[in-house]
């Protein structure tokens, strides 16, 4: 038989099984060009009395692992016809086996389901993650995958998009046979077994059976994990709707539903987020050919909270940890917070018992510097002050071995002046950890002027290591995140001031998907800390201390959560907010001594006051050079500080909102202007615009 299929498809045959191999690499997305080669092999086999039964498999090291997400904004027209391919599985008359190794995500899953069989290898991993991207299953997933598992394991499946192995996915009916050995040969010898077998058991015709219990307990579950989100909500529909509907209404529904998710603004900004933390590892200068440090042992200095959680990282990936203390008392409460944290883990079924005592036989307490000469990396963190800060690396370059990358957490602090005490500066790096440590995702990656290439590209591919998202910026107070954070806290401040309550901020804010607002979250983390770096800070620049409504809060002794009151109340050791008093009378009290006759501000005024304010400090830190690109503060300000991922990040969401109406909102309110951001509201251009084009100056 002659090749019909000159796209992405490769067409051979055993015998009488017709083999279509996908060849799209890296990962053999659903890209054009495969869609036209499975239907024009398909047509070929229906037609070929002498082919009984059809394998499609993936060439090279994976099955389709999903949808070309490029794709999305094409026409429809232009784009992928996944639906149209999965329908002429679904008629073809003899039979199909989907052959999975490697990742069957997404539309590439949904391809397998359309099958008549699924066969894989004992790694291969199946799921639908489209949720992640504010999408939904929109070739068949919904309706497919409870007509197979039932209601409530299927709204797990597509609720979390967590991918399942080959075994539980056998277990579930979703995989027909796992294959040992090779899997094509396994594939070939499957298809002919059921070559014969009629009627051809097509998923779409099995029944989905009701479960009104599963789809109420979903609806009120989306309210917590997937608060303000569309696509879960489209998703439960669809799942209940297969209960009730012939699969191809349901089917016809979930299309409908699909197209209006991929054009909400929620899609748009989950996608941007999904290319923006991959464009993040991307430095101009660094390549596969920049050497890197092999980093088989870690110092901490510092057993506190962000010492103990930065540990946590490591032991986690199985690296050896030396923690040094100056006290034993200090040093034996941070090795107690580590194991509670461990046990409390494996309690909740997260953590295997034997792995706690794994972990914790990684690491070495000490009370001694010295410890640490045979470390690779030795992160520093301790308090935020530079003078001890710079007695540390003093320290550290006289016990550090040749080569050891020497690193600080500081949140603020100019790395450079840090690493100039050294003899090795450009072995000195910021990696600045969010509290808490051990679980938040976000890593800033600070390259002061002399940090050479080799560190930062260990510290990039170590971030991986650990799990963490890095993102490397430059050297200014307070970096990107917190820069950004302290412009937001004084219009926050400001706000207050002019006459909107706490309470109204955070709920603004809450409103656009943070699951804190500025004061809820300052005095979660302490109200002192911010007040202590204000201070620090004015010290530095020779200025006084800043009088505000918020530093008069923490003169009262009120430092938030951990005192029982901050800006709110915190009764009985609640960590539940309480509107107080206290504070309101302290406020009424300060705006009446600056002369402010108080108005009231709308919801959505306040959010957009306080995201213009983020957006414009993020221009200014381009214009600077702080941040590479506009979608790398967006990863910051996503996984380190809570900015919902629907909203795609504040520099992704002012674009949404229009830069010219965020010129407008700053300007109403008084804000002086960043140029940068000026400059693209009258060229009409975006952020992303902004971006792509630096990128291509670059290159």
């Amino acid at each position: 038989m002659t090749d019909p299929t000159p796209h992405l498809i490769r067409t051979s045959r055993d015998g009488d099984v017709l083999i279509l191999t996908i060849d799209n690499p890296p990962v053999n997305a659903f890209s054009p060009g495969v869609p036209e080669g499975l239907k024009a092999g398909l047509d070929a086999a229906a037609t070929d009395d002498t082919v009984r039964a059809v394998v499609i498999i993936g060439g090279g090291r994976t099955f389709i692992a999903g949808a070309d997400i490029r794709t999305f904004n094409l026409p429809r027209e232009q784009a992928p016809d996944l639906r149209g391919t999965i329908a002429k599985l679904d008629a073809f008359p003899k039979p199909t086996v989907a052959a999975l190794h490697g990742t069957a995500l997404g539309g590439g899953f949904e391809l397998a389901l359309g099958c008549t069989y699924r066969v894989a290898t004992p790694g291969a991993k199946v799921g639908l993650p489209e949720v992640k991207l504010g999408l939904l299953p929109g070739a068949g997933g919904t309706q497919r995958l409870p007509r197979v598992v039932g209601v409530k394991k299927a709204l797990d499946l597509i609720l979390s998009g967590t991918p399942v192995g080959a075994a539980p996915a056998r277990d579930l009916g979703l995989i027909d046979e796992i294959v040992e050995g090779d899997l094509l040969t396994g594939a070939v010898a499957f298809a002919r077994r059921v070559a014969d077998v009629r009627p051809l058991p097509r998923i779409s015709e099995r029944p989905a059976q009701p479960d009104p219990e599963a789809i109420e307990a979903a609806r009120q579950s989306i309210r917590k994990t997937h608060r303000g989100q569309l696509s879960p909500q489209f998703i439960v529909d669809l799942v209940d709707l297969a209960t009730r509907t012939p699969f191809n209404e349901g089917h016809a529904e979930e299309g409908v539903k699909f197209v209006q998710a991929k054009d909400s603004p929620q899609s748009r900004g989950m996608r941007h987020m999904f290319f923006a933390e991959r464009e993040a590892a991307k430095i101009p200068g660094l390549d596969k050919t920049t050497p890197t440090t092999d980093i088989r042992r870690v110092g901490v200095i510092g057993a506190g909270t962000m010492g103990g959680g930065i540990a946590m990282n490591f032991l986690n990936a199985g690296i050896p940890v030396t923690i040094v203390e100056t006290a034993q008392e200090n040093l034996d409460r941070g090795l107690n917070t580590i194991r509670k944290t461990y046990e409390a883990s494996a309690a909740k079924g997260r953590l295997k018992l034997e792995d706690v005592q794994k972990r914790l036989d990684l690491l070495t307490p000490t009370l001694s510097m010295n410890d640490l000469g045979d470390a690779d990396l030795i992160i520093e963190a301790v308090f935020e002050d530079m003078a001890v800060k710079k007695d540390i690396f003093t320290r550290l370059d006289a016990v550090a071995k040749p080569g050891a990358i020497l690193a600080t957490n500081t949140s603020t602090l100019d790395v450079g002046e840090i690493a100039a005490v050294t003899s090795r500066p450009e072995q000195v790096i910021g990696l600045h950890f969010f509290s808490p440590a051990n679980i938040m995702k976000l890593l800033e990656i600070v390259r002061a002027d002399r940090t050479s290439d080799s560190v930062l590209a260990t510290s990039l591919k170590l971030s991986r290591t650990i799990g963490k998202v890095g993102v490397v910026v430059g050297v200014c107070n307070g970096f990107v995140g917190n820069r950004m954070l302290y412009a937001y806290r004084e219009q926050a401040s400001k706000a207050v001031l002019e006459g909107a309550t706490p309470q109204a901020v955070d709920a603004a804010m809450n409103a656009l998907g943070l699951p804190m607002g500025p004061y809820a979250m300052s005095d979660m983390a302490g109200l002192d800390i911010g007040y202590m770096a204000r201070r620090a800070a004015a010290e530095r620049a020779g200025q006084p201390m800043p009088d505000d409504w918020v530093d008069r809060v923490v003169q009262l002794g009120r430092k938030g959560q951990k005192t029982g009151a901050g800006v709110y109340d915190y009764p009985d050791g609640s960590r539940t907010p309480v509107p107080s008093p206290a504070v309101d009378d302290l406020i009424q009290a300060y705006r009446a001594e600056k002369g402010v006759q108080p108005r009231e501000a709308t919801q959505d005024d306040l959010i957009a006051r306080l995201t213009a304010t983020l957006a414009n400090e993020g221009a200014r830190i381009l214009e600077e050079g702080i941040a590479l690109r506009a979608s790398d503060i967006d990863t910051i300000y996503t996984y380190g500080y809570g900015f919902p991922a629907y909203r795609g990040g504040p520099m992704h969401y002012a674009s949404e909102q229009g830069l010219t109406t965020v010129v407008q909102t700053l300007e109403r309110h008084g804000l002086e202007v960043a140029p940068l951001l000026r400059r693209l509201a009258q060229e009409g251009k975006t952020f992303a615009q902004y971006d792509a084009e630096r990128a291509k100056s670059q290159t």
